[in-house]
C-alpha cells in the first residue's frame, strides 16, 4: 500500500514537473517569436528614412505626408513591449506608407526611379516577413494561452503565475487589414 502511496506521489510529481517544463518552453517559443518580429520591425524602421529621403527629391511640396510616415516611425519605435500600442503604431505606418506610395502616381520620374523601386520592393518584403513573423508569434502565443486556460494545465499554471499573452492583432475594421493596391 505505502509502495502505491510513493508511487502515485512521484507519479505526479512527475506530471507536474512536465507541465511546468512545457509553459517554460511556450513562454520561451513566444518570446522568440516577438523578437522575429521586432527584427523585422527594425528593418522596416530602417528602410524608411533611406524612401523618404528618395521621396523628398521628387516631391519637394509634400512635406506633410514625409512627415506623417516619420512621426509614425518614430512612435512606433518607442512602444517597447506594449503589443497592443505596437500594432496601433505599426498601422500608421502602413498607412503613412500608403500616402507616399500613393505620391509617386503623381510624380512619373520618382515611379522610375530605380532606387525608390528596390526600397518599394524591400519594404514590401520586409511588409510580407512581418507578416509571417506575427502568424508565427500568435499561433505560439496561441498554444501558451491555451495551456493556461485548460485543464490541468491550468493548475500548474495559477500555481506558478504563468499567464496569457496578448495576441500581436491588427484592430477590427482598421484600414491595414485591407491592403491597397500600389500600381505602377
Amino acid at each position: 500500500m505505502e509502495l502505491v502511496i510513493i508511487l502515485v506521489a512521484v507519479g505526479l510529481l512527475l506530471w507536474a514537473i512536465g507541465l511546468y517544463n512545457n509553459f517554460v518552453k511556450l513562454i520561451q517559443r513566444s518570446e522568440e517569436a516577438w523578437a522575429d518580429i521586432e527584427v523585422q520591425l527594425k528593418r522596416r524602421y530602417d528602410l524608411i528614412p533611406n524612401l523618404i529621403e528618395t521621396v523628398k527629391g521628387y516631391a519637394k511640396h509634400e512635406e506633410g505626408t514625409l512627415t506623417k510616415v516619420i512621426e509614425a516611425r518614430n512612435m512606433a519605435m518607442q512602444q517597447n513591449g506594449d503589443i497592443a500600442g505596437q500594432a496601433k503604431a505599426q498601422n500608421m505606418i502602413t498607412d503613412a506608407l500608403k500616402s507616399v506610395f500613393a505620391l509617386s502616381e503623381a510624380y512619373p520620374d520618382l515611379k522610375a526611379n530605380q532606387n525608390f523601386l528596390k526600397l518599394q520592393e524591400e519594404l514590401s518584403d520586409t511588409e510580407n516577413k512581418i507578416q509571417a513573423a506575427r502568424r508565427f508569434y500568435n499561433g505560439n502565443v496561441r498554444d501558451l494561452n491555451t495551456s493556461v486556460l485548460t485543464f490541468p494545465g491550468n493548475l500548474i499554471a495559477n500555481m506558478f503565475h504563468f499567464t496569457k499573452k496578448e495576441f500581436f492583432d491588427l484592430p477590427d475594421g482598421d484600414a491595414a487589414q485591407n491592403p491597397v493596391a500600389v500600381k505602377f
